[in-house]
């Protein structure tokens, strides 16, 4: 099964998403937004920003 985005709003009342992998597991989460609109174009920033992307290790 492939992962999914859910987008939810936390207890604040902003707009958040999560990444879950397959198994429900999740994954990453995203930052808080004011619109539902705003999370889900956070969304599209993360898939269209992990397209390609390398591994690189960080303490290099």
């Amino acid at each position: 099964m492939a992962g999914k985005f859910e987008v939810y709003e936390d207890a604040s009342g902003k707009f958040r998403f999560r990444l879950k992998a397959g198994n429900g597991e999740v994954v990453a989460t995203g930052q808080a937004y004011t619109t539902r609109e705003g999370a889900v174009k956070g969304t599209q920033a993360v898939q269209r920003a992990a397209d390609g992307a390398s591994v690189v290790d960080a303490d290099s």
